[in-house]
């Protein structure tokens, strides 16, 4: 049976009273993509099933497939982001996107006519341990305003000079969630967990000398760690720590209003 086929099928059960309007929203959340000619299926429904709408992922395809697929999905949503674009890909998305706009340290594209509707607050504060760990921290900052969160970014706080970390006790203290990016050995997430009273995504990046295993040293010290309530993502994976902690802060605001009534 083909979509639409199914979705006139729907309307009429509902029409006839066969299926009620919340059974029918959960079928529909499984129901809805659109093709572009051979190489995409769009995902129009993500965002009704996850909280989150579809991204594109750049690597691996033309700037001209990614401007097809962002022209496709800025009819359907307010913010539409494309990561990992280097940026002489970007040069040519200018050309082929008018409006696009592009976060170099982050690699992300965007396409911006409003904002998300996550339904969700609080504050997502992002920490560093050293400068050269910005660029995954800023993949996570920069997609975690995109959605519609309030960020804080801590620079170069690593364990090297404790310090500097102890001297920002109140970013620690008033987050919602906490993103650690760390790499060499991976141990900031360890002492910022023992600091915080909110969970901790930890996200090891592949900064480091030789054996480090561009980045497995951080990712098991991370796996490893003594200190509690911390989750840990895959090497480099700004993106998906700023989702991750979207979802937990999305969590929150449900269990809120399932507790007030």
């Amino acid at each position: 049976m083909t979509q639409p086929e199914t979705l006139q099928n729907l309307l009429e059960a509902i029409a006839k009273g066969e299926v009620s309007p919340a059974t029918a929203l959960e079928q529909l959340k499984h129901l809805s993509f659109e093709p572009l000619e051979e190489f995409a299926k769009i995902d129009h429904h993500r965002q009704l099933r996850t909280g989150f709408p579809e991204v594109i992922w750049g690597p691996g395809k033309t700037p001209e497939q990614i401007a097809q697929i962002m022209k496709a999905m800025r009819q359907h949503y307010p913010v539409v982001m494309a990561t990992r674009i280097e940026s002489e890909v970007a040069e040519d998305l200018e050309e082929l996107v008018p409006g696009l706009i592009y976060y170099p340290v982050a690699r992300i594209c965007a396409l911006k006519t409003g904002t998300l509707k996550i339904n969700a607050t609080g504050i997502i504060s992002i920490l560093t341990a050293g400068t050269a760990d910005i660029p995954v921290a800023e993949e996570a900052a920069i997609t975690g305003e995109l959605c519609g969160f309030e960020v804080k970014r801590l620079w170069d706080v690593g364990v090297a000079g404790i310090h500097r970390l102890l001297s920002h006790r109140h970013l620690i203290s008033h987050a919602d969630v906490l993103i650690v990016v760390a790499g060499m050995e991976g141990a900031l997430p360890s002492v910022v967990a023992g600091m915080a009273d909110c969970p901790v995504i930890a996200v090891p990046t592949s900064i480091g000398y030789g054996v480090s295993f561009g980045g497995v040293a951080p990712l098991l010290t991370m796996l490893n760690s003594c200190a509690t309530g911390i989750g840990v993502v895959n090497i480099d994976n700004g993106f998906g720590a700023a989702i991750l902690a979207g979802q937990i802060l999305r969590s929150a605001e449900k269990l809120a209003k399932k507790i007030n009534g």
